[in-house]
């Protein structure tokens, strides 16, 4: 029997390698995790957690336009990017310190470097002190996603979804460039915060993937917070002293003192050694994987936005604890990754769990659609023309409950828990008989009575 350094070594301390590495060390497992950037990965560091505060540093502007309907008047024409951004960057450390706590107190062996595959079952560290190589029996790839940029002339003057969070200086006037989540959460929060704001989408659409009818009504009140819309992208960007002219393919060219690029992202697969390996790609660049996160190299496995699905922390969490199960407990179920919940954190919130109206159709399923659209109570007072969009999507033959959608302030934290009933398969009439809590705007949820439309599947 060959005597392995680790049962476990981790590549990449994000979302999904520390979850692996300090459970599996809860297991009594030998583990070892390496890591070159920073604990926590890109949720922790560079995405959820440091956008979500700065999202709700950008609704302040809306509050104070609302507490005018109130009687209230507040003042905040005031906003120091320089605290915002040093503030997030404190918390983001006190997350790193925990990380690194949790690594600790549950005896993973933590190596700063980088990590690669050199041969197999054997794990390469390059750090400043050096080069180690080490030993395992199973290897994990968790080394997340990184942004994704075109290639045009003046790309070096994108600023990415990673490096937004340490601008010295807060734009006037910014071109948001891509039209997915991440580029409209930051269309908001740049136009909440007071920049003037611009976002180019080749197709003139925002949200593309969502259920067409909820993403139609997100980009009609995200546009009517004042961000505008060119259908278009750029095709060279030049620099003028401080600030950027923008060529766009109509031609058009717009000047901005910020272009920021969100037009996907990339599996961080690079200088991983794989070319020692026998794992595949898919046609995406993802690692090919079976339902037990092994690639087509033995002993090597992959999760998280390495892998083709659903590029969300908590997915990569659920991937981690899977994989536990599958490795160190005698349970070979494959992750469930049906009726996922997501949110948009735009402005209003889109939120969505379960199958669109056009996935639905796609499976061939009949199906009866209850949509509400209404202004929500406290814009009866706010003045402002802000409205809330609710759908649910039922199976006309079971009315199973195949999906629910929500465009409106709050929708991630109301979706969650209607997640758990869709999960759950339940009916329509079990949606119908439970009592709402009034008045809110979820209660709309549970008194949709009469379908707005039946759909066949053709």
């Amino acid at each position: 029997m060959t005597a392995f350094d680790y049962d476990l070594f981790v590549i990449g301390a994000g979302s999904a390698g520390v979850r692996a590495s300090r459970m599996a060390a809860g297991l009594g497992r030998r583990v070892a995790v390496a890591e070159s950037r920073y604990l926590g990965g890109t949720c922790v560091n560079v995405g959820c957690v440091p956008k979500k505060l700065f999202v709700y540093a950008s609704e302040y502007r809306q509050f104070s336009h609302e507490a005018s309907g109130f009687g209230v008047s507040l003042d905040l024409t005031n906003f120091d990017w320089p605290t915002l951004r040093d503030r997030k960057t404190a918390e983001i450390e006190r997350l790193n310190g925990i990380y690194r706590s949790l690594l600790d107190n549950s005896g993973v062996k933590t190596h700063w470097g980088h990590g690669k595959i050199i041969a197999p079952n054997t794990v390469q560290v390059e750090s400043e002190q050096g080069t180690q190589t080490y030993t395992a029996e199973k290897i994990l790839l968790a080394t997340g996603g990184w942004p994704a940029l075109p290639d045009i002339s003046g790309k070096e003057h994108f600023v990415n979804s990673n490096d937004v969070f340490y601008l010295k200086q807060f734009p006037r006037k910014v071109l948001v460039v891509g039209s997915g989540y991440i580029a409209v959460e930051f269309a908001g929060i740049f136009n909440g915060l007071g920049a003037e704001t611009v976002i180019a989408s080749r197709s003139g659409k925002l949200l593309r993937g969502f259920d067409d009818e909820t993403r139609e009504f997100a980009q009609q009140e995200i546009l009517k917070k004042g961000i505008k819309l060119v259908a278009s992208q750029p095709s060279a960007i030049t620099k003028h002293n401080d600030q950027y002219k923008v060529t766009l393919a109509s031609g058009e060219i717009i000047e901005v003192d910020l272009v920021f690029c969100a037009t996907g992202r990339t599996p961080n697969t690079q200088n991983l050694g794989l070319e020692n390996t026998r794992v595949e790609f898919d046609s995406n660049g993802f690692l090919k994987t079976n339902d037990h996160f092994e690639t087509s190299e033995s002993g090597v496995y992959a999760m998280g936005d390495l892998i083709a699905g659903p590029q969300l922390t908590p997915v990569a969490l659920a991937e981690a604890m899977t994989f536990l199960r599958q490795q160190y407990q005698n349970d070979p179920a494959p992750l469930d990754y049906a009726a996922i919940p997501t949110a948009v954190f735009s402005q209003p919130n889109l939120a969505t769990v379960g199958l669109t109206e056009e996935q639905a159709l796609s499976q061939g399923f009949d199906l009866d659609v209850y949509t509400s659209n209404f202004k929500a109570l406290k814009h009866t007072l706010s003045g402002l023309d802000e409205r809330t969009f609710m759908k649910l999507i039922v199976d006309s033959q079971t009315q199973k409950v195949l999906g629910a959608h929500m465009v409106g302030e709050h929708a991630g934290e109301i979706l969650q828990g209607f997640a758990v009933a869709v999960k759950a398969g339940l009916t329509k009439s079990q949606f119908d008989s439970t009592i709402g809590i009034h008045p809110t705007s979820a209660e709309e949820f549970v008194t949709m009575r009469t379908p707005s439309r039946s759909v066949t599947a053709s």
